[in-house]
């Protein structure tokens, strides 16, 4: 029996539109399945909550800047008087802008887009059938491929708290058509611990309202270098941002019009809860259990090129459990597709991906963390290299001198890691990747001569420090250097 395609998407991610379209620029024949959430593509609910988060941070910010401006001298002329400016932002105008660029991105991967490359896009939710050969069910029509990708997404992971589904709590998409109410609430409780739970409660702090970040764990986000979280704490700290950790939330009750969370030995008051814990896999529908695919609680199970444990079916994205951060769920899909349509043996590295959260200021992280380095290396190979964003003169003339860049090298120059929390990080935290992809070692990053100003100019400082660290660890070196300088002085004379 001949295949109908080379690969079967099954999406509902924008991952998953990736991936189509990179199998047809591979001249592969792709059908890609998109599911519905009550009638609506599944796309379309996945992107509401990451667009308003980032639309309502950059508008939150703009705000924040232009009341610091005023509060630093600058007054604004109105007519003949001059008047301090009271900074809002209009939450429906927010929503509409947020809605204005869901729908151009909607556009840009649209199914007519797809369908114009060459992907055969199927609206419908299906199930894998195992017999008599390996097909995908939808619409009552059966797929039959080489290979299938899972691209399905996730969803939100609602721990068991007494009382929360009583009460009532919202998840991310939400919390921004929540703001837009009538009476909308002043006062947030967030349980945390990824970096949207982060990103939504300084965002909600910019704008003025009450909140508090609950994490069970002893940091707020364990994956990142703890010298940054600590300093992503205080940050998040001095912008009003009341932050619990080690202690997990027990029961949650209504006490007349509030929610009232018992928060290990405290009771916090509260208008709204949100949920922004870990992810569960879009997955029940799909009969994986009779096509042998295992997964656990919170992933499907893959190897190292991404192959399930059936070995047509590969997977990529949140699916397969992490963090839902998009560059990552890209380079996946590469890597799955390369392997599920040559045969190929690439393995996914993420020592050389890079990742971020979207706070003020930024955080960007790629490769190992000084602790992962120590645990994994001979302590006394391990350097730290580091320098402040207040040295740099970008960071001064734009007042963004909150920040900290880490590089994380061996004793003979190769670079680990990099941990940085500062301006505009994550547009130059791609330097430090390819020099870890490419092997690149810091004496070299330190010969980069970056624009001046610009804040890339701490990754050459931080690099530049490597030559004073090994100066004043190797006093063979030492010697040398005066001996040498203490020759060329007298050849002078």
């Amino acid at each position: 029996m001949t295949n109908d395609y080379d690969i079967v998407i099954i999406g509902g991610s924008l991952v998953g539109r990736f991936a189509a379209l990179s199998a047809t620029q591979l001249r592969a024949k792709v059908a890609l399945v998109e599911p519905t959430v009550n009638g609506k593509l599944y796309l379309a609910n996945a992107l509401y909550g990451f667009v308003y988060h980032q639309a309502f941070s950059h508008i939150s910010d703009l705000a924040r800047q232009f009341d610091e401006t005023f509060f630093k001298g600058v007054r604004i002329s109105c007519g003949n008087n001059e008047q301090k400016c009271q900074i809002s932002v209009d939450t429906s105008q927010a929503l509409l802008y947020s809605d204005g660029i869901i729908s151009k991105i909607q556009e840009q991967h649209s199914p007519a887009i797809l369908a114009a490359q060459g992907v055969d896009v199927i609206v419908g939710d299906g199930q894998f059938q195992p017999s008599p050969t390996l097909t995908f069910v939808v619409n009552d029509r059966q797929l039959r491929a080489r290979t299938y990708l899972l691209a399905t997404g996730s969803r939100p992971k609602i721990p068991d708290i007494e009382g929360l589904q009583k009460i009532g709590f919202l998840t991310i998409p939400d919390v921004w058509q929540s703001l837009n109410r009538p009476a909308a609430p002043k006062q947030w409780a967030i349980f945390g611990g990824v970096p949207q739970s982060i990103e939504i409660a300084q965002t909600l702090a910019h704008l003025n309202y009450d909140v508090t970040l609950i994490v069970a764990g002893k940091n707020i986000l364990p994956q990142i270098d703890f010298e940054i979280s600590q300093l992503l704490c205080s940050q998040l700290e001095a912008e009003g941002v009341r932050i619990v950790t080690q202690a997990p939330v027990t029961q949650v009750r209504r006490i007349e019009n509030k929610k009232w969370l018992q928060v290990g030995d405290k009771a916090i008051e509260t208008d709204e809860i949100v949920v922004v814990t870990a992810q569960q896999p879009n997955i029940e529908s799909l009969n994986l259990a009779a096509v042998d695919v295992k997964w656990d609680c919170d992933r499907l199970l893959v190897n190292d090129k991404l192959q399930t444990t059936n070995r047509r079916i590969w997977a990529c994205g949140d699916v397969i459990g992490g963090y839902e951060i998009a560059n990552i769920a890209r380079y996946e899909a590469r890597v799955a597709i390369q392997n599920a349509l040559f045969f190929s043996k690439q393995k996914v590295n993420y020592q050389q991906i890079p990742w971020g959260i979207f706070t003020h200021p930024t955080v960007a992280q790629v490769g190992l963390t000084e602790a992962q380095a120590k645990r994994q290396y001979n302590r006394d190979k391990i350097i730290v290299l580091r320098q402040y964003f207040k040295s740099i003169a970008s960071a001064q003339i734009q007042d963004e001198t909150t920040g900290l860049c880490k590089l994380i090298t061996l004793d003979r120059g190769e670079i680990l890691g990099a941990s940085i929390l500062g301006a505009k990080a994550m547009e130059f935290i791609h330097v430090i990747a390819l020099a870890i992809a490419q092997k690149i070692t810091v004496t070299h990053l330190a010969r980069i001569a970056p624009l001046y100003p610009s804040f890339s100019e701490i990754l050459e400082q931080t690099a530049l420090s490597w030559n004073q660290h090994k100066l004043n660890s190797d006093l063979a070196w030492q010697d040398f250097l005066e001996s040498f300088f203490h020759f060329r002085r007298n050849w002078n004379l």
